[in-house]
C-alpha cells in the first residue's frame, strides 16, 4: 500500500502546533471598539437591537474605557448623539459638543488610549442624512466645509485619529487641508474609502439615532454590485491624503478588503457592522451557534482577508474572553 508522502494532518494534531504554524494571528491591538456617547450623567441606555451595547453619558464612557484598557483594547472609535439637531447638523462641530467633551475626559482620564472618532452629519442633522441638503439633496461640495469643522473640532479637543464616514468626494482632501492649515498635521486620517449602502447597518441607526427622514443613502454610497469601483474610492483617498483605507461592512465584503490590500501599500481597516454582531449574537441567543468561535473565526476570516485593523463591537468581548484561551 502505497501512503502519501506528505501529510498536512501531522502539523494540525496539537494546539501548539497548530500554533507554531498559524499564519495568521489576531491581537487585541489589531481591535477598534465602537462607543455611542450621550449627552447627561449616570445614563448607560442598552440598545435592544445590539445585546451587550449601550449608550453611555461621559462619565460612564470614561469608566468603559478604563475597564477596556485593562483588557487589552487600546483603541475606540466613538458616535456621538446630540441632545438637539438641526438641519445642518451644527452641534457636531460645536466646541461643547457630545464627543468634543467625551474626547478630553478619556484623554485625561486613560492617556494611552487611541481616540478616533467618526466624522459625520447623520447623528447630528433633523433629516438623518449625511450632509448639507439642498432641493432634497445631499448637495456635495457644501457638505465639505461642515466636514472639514468636525474634524478640526474633534482634533483640537484631543483626538488621536479622525475617520470621515461621509462618502462625499473630495472629503479627505478637504479634512487634510484643514487639519494641516490649523498646527494638526500630525493627525491620521482613516478614511471609511470604501463604503457601501448596505442593509447590514440597521442595529446601528438605533444605537446612533440616525436613520434617514426620508430617501436613503445610496445616492453617495456604494452599490454592493460594484468591485473595481472600489479601487477608484480609494485611490482617490490616497492621492488626497488618507494614512489608512477602511472597507465597510466586512465579512459580505471579504473580497474588497483582498482586493484593496493587493493594490495599495496604506494600512487597511475593516468595520464589522452592528449587523454582523447582531446576527451573530441573534444566533447565538438561540443556541444555534457557539458564539466563542463563530466570533473568533469571523475576525481572523476579515484578517485573513488582508485587514490590519478591525472594528468590531467584540472587541472587549475578544480581549476578554477569547484571546489566549483556544481549546486544545
Amino acid at each position: 500500500m502505497m501512503f502519501p508522502e506528505y501529510r498536512p494532518r501531522r502539523l494540525r494534531r496539537t494546539e501548539s502546533l497548530r500554533a507554531l504554524v498559524r499564519e495568521n494571528i489576531l491581537t487585541p491591538e489589531h481591535l477598534i471598539y465602537p462607543l455611542f456617547v450621550v449627552e447627561g450623567t449616570g445614563i448607560q441606555k442598552d440598545i435592544e437591537a445590539m445585546p451587550g451595547c449601550a449608550q453611555m453619558s461621559v462619565d460612564k464612557i470614561v469608566d468603559e474605557v478604563k475597564m477596556l484598557s485593562d483588557t487589552g483594547v487600546s483603541a475606540i472609535i466613538l458616535f456621538g448623539i446630540p441632545e438637539h439637531k438641526d438641519e445642518r447638523g451644527s452641534e457636531a462641530w460645536s466646541a461643547k459638543g457630545v464627543v468634543q467633551k467625551a474626547i478630553a475626559a478619556i484623554k485625561k482620564a486613560v492617556p494611552s488610549m487611541l481616540v478616533v472618532t467618526d466624522v459625520c452629519m447623520c447623528e447630528y442633522t433633523s433629516h438623518g442624512h449625511c450632509g448639507i441638503l439642498h432641493k432634497g439633496d445631499v448637495d456635495n461640495d457644501a457638505t465639505l466645509e461642515s466636514l472639514a469643522k468636525i474634524a478640526l473640532s474633534h482634533a483640537r479637543a484631543g483626538a488621536d485619529m479622525v475617520a470621515p464616514s461621509d462618502m462625499m468626494d473630495g472629503r479627505v482632501a478637504a479634512i487634510r487641508e484643514a487639519l494641516d492649515e490649523n498646527d494638526f498635521s500630525n493627525t491620521p486620517i482613516m478614511s471609511y474609502a470604501v463604503k457601501y449602502a448596505s442593509s447590514f447597518y440597521g442595529p446601528f441607526r438605533e444605537a446612533a439615532e440616525c436613520a434617514p427622514q426620508f430617501g436613503d443613502r445610496r445616492a453617495y454610497q456604494m452599490d454592493p454590485a460594484n468591485q473595481r469601483e472600489a479601487l477608484r474610492e480609494a485611490a482617490l483617498d490616497v492621492e488626497e491624503g488618507a494614512d489608512i483605507l477602511m472597507v465597510k461592512p466586512a465579512m459580505p465584503y471579504l473580497d474588497i478588503i483582498c482586493l484593496l490590500k493587493q493594490e495599495f501599500t496604506l494600512p487597511i481597516a475593516a468595520y464589522q457592522v452592528s449587523g454582523e454582531y447582531s446576527l451573530i449574537k441573534a444566533a447565538a441567543a438561540r443556541g444555534w451557534i457557539d458564539e466563542r468561535r463563530v466570533v473568533e473565526e469571523s475576525l481572523l476570516s476579515i484578517k485573513r482577508a488582508g485587514a490590519d485593523i478591525i472594528i468590531t463591537y467584540f472587541a472587549k468581548d475578544f480581549a476578554k474572553n477569547y484571546y489566549g484561551n483556544r481549546t486544545a
